[in-house]
């Protein structure tokens, strides 16, 4: 998936040779230009696409979940949980990340999400000035995470029919696309993220991508194996495979497509705010859904995630966003990347402002150390409020110091439409 953003309206400054002087219209033209972004006034959002997340079945199925535990090749992390967001999947999604970061007082964001596109073969490849950006950004500290959602087919949201999908399946399962998996792990290996947490053919128990699991269970477990097999091939490499579904039954019971293992090394979810009228209570209790996540990938040995989760059917619901939370504070994810934008987000999106206000406040100032007793909890400053927009989606941020900030009356931005 590679959601699309809405860009938001800004005033610029533009830079001339000698002084800073007033613009008040965006340059146009594929040339680099500087300026200073600055809010745009709150708009109406504009109407939505259809749905990211495929909706879970409302009829529970009568198939229990099976959570025997088993040997596991995987110890259950102890590593801190990382804090990401989706902002978008290309360069502007890493130059949003930091004034995401500041909007949330200087909260480290420590997993960067993206997805590679779908489209085509050289898509899934993973060309190099995709990635390029993202490999710099996870280099620049030690404790990072890049989660990089993988696509096992071309045409992945092109409506292909059960029959080509089953044909296709067994023809990943035979080995006939291995080696457009190997070159995207050369590639990341290539750009030193070897260490890259791939999740690999997501929501494959939902009907959605061409990559779902339901025609052909059997041989889409088997089409997995050979793609971690093959990516594990490659020298340097020290990737994490992680099986995430959507949460609930969805088309089929996601423990169906489980490959083992021996080729999973966490046990994520893609968890929204649906359906229409289904509380968080139910959300954890449904059969296949957030309770049956935890329990298998305990049974398994396997830390959990959450790729994707945020808000939809049940709109502005500050309520499902403090139980997801909590949720996620209880059981320690691995990492949880919140997708934002409408209609799921909370700073990319100014249509959930009470959920924004709750997020924002109960990760505000955040760090990976425990806070002593006592210690009051940093709260958020009223110059930027909740759905505050970003910067342009063609205007990388410049630091170039507060004061110069302040006097400049805005953040100083590097366009990039040449991208």
């Amino acid at each position: 998936m590679a959601p699309q953003h809405k860009r938001t309206g800004v005033r610029r400054l533009a830079l001339g040779a000698a002084a800073v002087t007033a613009s008040a219209a965006l340059a146009s033209g594929p040339a680099v230009g500087v300026g200073v972004a600055r809010a745009a006034e709150p708009r109406a959002p504009a109407p939505t696409p259809a749905p990211v997340a495929s909706p879970s079945a409302l009829t529970p199925p009568a198939v229990p979940v099976p959570v025997t535990p088993v040997p596991s090749t995987t110890p259950v992390t102890e590593e801190a949980p990382a804090v990401g967001v989706f902002l978008k999947s290309d360069a502007r999604g890493v130059a949003r990340m930091p004034l995401f970061s500041h909007w949330l007082g200087g909260t480290e964001l420590r997993a960067g999400h993206t997805y590679l596109p779908g489209h085509r073969w050289r898509d899934i490849e993973g060309a190099p000035d995709f990635l390029d950006v993202w490999a710099q950004w996870r280099n620049k500290k030690a404790d990072r995470m890049l989660v990089l959602n993988v696509p096992m087919q071309e045409r992945n949201e092109e409506g292909v029919s059960d029959n080509e999908v089953r044909r296709l399946l067994r023809q990943g399962a035979a080995g006939e696309f291995d080696h457009h998996f190997r070159v995207l792990a050369e590639r990341l290996v290539d750009l030193k993220v070897p260490d890259t947490i791939i999740v690999l053919g997501w929501e494959m128990n939902g009907t959605t991508y061409t990559h779902r699991c339901g025609p052909d269970p059997e041989a889409w477990k088997k089409y997995w194996n050979r793609i971690v097999t093959t990516m594990r091939s490659v020298p340097g490499q020290k990737f994490r495979f992680d099986f995430t579904p959507s949460r609930g039954v969805d088309a089929v019971p996601w423990t169906k497509c489980y490959p083992g293992d021996d080729t999973v090394d966490i046990i994520g979810m893609d968890s929204y705010d649906q359906p229409t009228g289904m509380s968080f209570e139910q959300q954890v209790k449904e059969p296949y859904g957030l309770q049956d996540h935890v329990d298998f990938a305990r049974a398994h040995g396997k830390p959990i995630s959450y790729p994707e989760w945020g808000l939809f059917r049940n709109g502005d619901n500050p309520e499902y966003m403090r139980s997801m939370l909590d949720w996620m504070e209880e059981h320690k994810p691995l990492y949880n990347t919140l997708t934002d934008y409408c209609p799921h987000g909370v700073w990319q999106c100014a249509a959930n402002p009470k959920s924004s206000h709750l997020y924002r406040s109960a990760l505000f100032g955040r760090t990976d150390e425990a806070t002593s007793p006592g210690t009051p909890t940093p709260q958020p400053t009223p110059s930027t409020p909740p759905g505050t927009p970003p910067p342009p989606a063609d205007c990388t941020p410049l630091d170039l110091g507060s004061w110069v900030e302040e006097w400049l009356g805005g953040k100083l931005c590097l366009r990039f439409d040449w991208w």
